[in-house]
């Protein structure tokens, strides 16, 4: 249900001789334009204010006023969902195939890596033959941009098809109507409303489950390609002692803002190592990139 319906509908419900006025707007109306000239013998100034007020009725920057949308407005007005109840579908929770469950037990499995060396071992082994040449090629510092970069498009593009934008505003949508509808009893003093409108919000609370399975199963397929390129990470600076192999990396000076010379071990922030700083800082740059050049939309959009 768009913003315009919406509104048409609570004015309706709030107020029965609106229903009269629109109708009187409506008729009025030339290629989608009135002025109160025309509608004043049969509207009172307090209903044609309301109207404005709700912005059913936009200012068109000359003499009169538009409306929002005919279409809308004659759809609030119908009878269907005229109870003051929610018009806005709900969406169908989104089934994980079997795919995504392989997914987020293999994820988890990966997280083992951290904890347990032969399973640290094994993963950032098999992903050294890929990366382990990069180093004798350019410096772990740009190592980790390319990583970077790889997650930073692969996350953005796993995001845009994975996640359904359509429920998501659909969600969005309904949470928004029933706030609306609560503000609007509240303003009228209307109890019976505010209960019935209350027994609603706490059925919808099953969108917030709905709406965090639509974020989360793209999530899971992301940590299912970041978490092992970085455990490689993890293990190449050799925290913990994992590998004597790559110490020179680990040792590697190298100069940071207000910290100094430092290695790539070195805890920057607390605990947060050097290393671990300059990948985020990398990742969120180029995943905000990567959105831009691609022009993929990260947030839903309400109707």
């Amino acid at each position: 249900m768009s913003k315009v319906e919406r509104r048409v509908r609570s004015l309706v419900s709030e107020d029965g001789e609106m229903r009269d006025a629109l109708e009187v707007v409506l008729d009025r109306a030339t290629d989608g334009e009135v002025q109160w000239v025309d509608v004043r013998d049969e509207i009172t100034s307090g209903q044609w204010g309301r109207l404005i007020e709700k912005e059913i009725l936009v200012d068109d920057g000359e003499s009169g006023f538009a409306l929002a949308d005919p279409d809308e407005i004659e759809a609030g007005m119908s009878e269907d969902g005229g109870s003051g109840g929610s018009d806005v579908e709900t969406p169908e929770t989104t089934s994980w195939t079997k795919w995504d469950k392989v997914a987020a037990v293999a994820t988890l499995g990966a997280f083992v890596g951290y904890a347990v060396g032969p399973v640290r071992d094994a993963i950032a082994g098999t992903i050294d033959v890929v990366l382990g040449p990069l180093l004798n090629v350019v410096p772990f510092y740009v190592v980790i941009m390319v990583i970077a970069l790889g997650t930073g498009l692969y996350s953005t593009l796993l995001r845009a098809g994975l996640m359904d934008m359509e429920k998501m505003s659909q969600y969005q949508d309904r949470m928004q109507d029933i706030q609306e509808r609560r503000k609007e009893a509240k303003e009228r003093d209307d109890d019976d409303a505010l209960d019935a409108i209350q027994e609603e919000q706490m059925d919808a609370m099953g969108d917030q489950l709905g709406m965090f399975k639509e974020q989360f199963r793209p999530m899971v397929w992301i940590m299912f390609l970041t978490i092992p390129a970085f455990l490689w990470m993890f293990w190449v600076i050799g925290y913990r002692g994992s590998t004597a192999e790559y110490e020179m990396v680990a040792q590697q000076a190298i100069v940071v803002p207000l910290a100094g010379e430092v290695t790539w071990d070195t805890g920057i922030v607390g605990p947060i190592q050097v290393w671990i700083l300059w990948y985020f800082l990398c990742s969120m740059a180029f995943t905000q990139l990567v959105q831009k050049s691609l022009n993929i939309q990260m947030s839903p959009s309400s109707s």
